[in-house]
């Protein structure tokens, strides 16, 4: 999953605040430990990687005193902007991306990602997927 967000005004504050409060709330954990490193992404300046704090030895997120990296995030390059009509000195933006099944597997702690595309409807009901249904915000992440 990727998105972009553009308008007047957006700094790397609301980047690192979107990312924060998304975490911790998808994985329940209000004082999840959250830190970015710097990277590379080729249309972001600055761009960074976003970890969270785990436990190696028990899987537990936000315990332990390990970092697992789950996305990559950073600043739209001032040339993209340009380069879509749009005036870098007035708009700006940021991007991330991340693996929803990956998200999904460390939430519910599942231990293989091909259960995904097996469709077997027995483990799709033991997580709680309807097979039927769309998913909807409404029924919460």
């Amino acid at each position: 999953m990727r998105r972009l967000v553009i308008d007047k005004g957006i700094t790397l504050g609301h980047l690192k605040g979107c990312l924060i409060e998304f975490l911790r709330v998808f994985f329940d954990k209000p004082d999840l430990p959250v830190r970015f490193r710097a990277s590379y992404f080729p249309f972001t300046e600055p761009s960074m990687e976003v970890d969270i704090g785990w436990s190696r030895q028990t899987g537990e997120i936000g315990g332990g005193t390990d970092w697992l990296e789950v996305l990559g995030s950073g600043m739209v390059h001032p040339r993209v902007l340009a380069n879509c009509g749009l005036d870098p000195a007035v708009w700006q933006g940021f991007a991330f991306g991340m693996g929803v099944e990956r998200l999904t597997m460390l939430k519910n702690g599942i231990p293989d990602l091909r259960s995904f595309y097996e469709s077997d409807l027995r483990w799709l009901r033991h997580y709680g997927f309807s097979a039927l249904s769309s998913a909807s915000l409404a029924e919460g992440v």
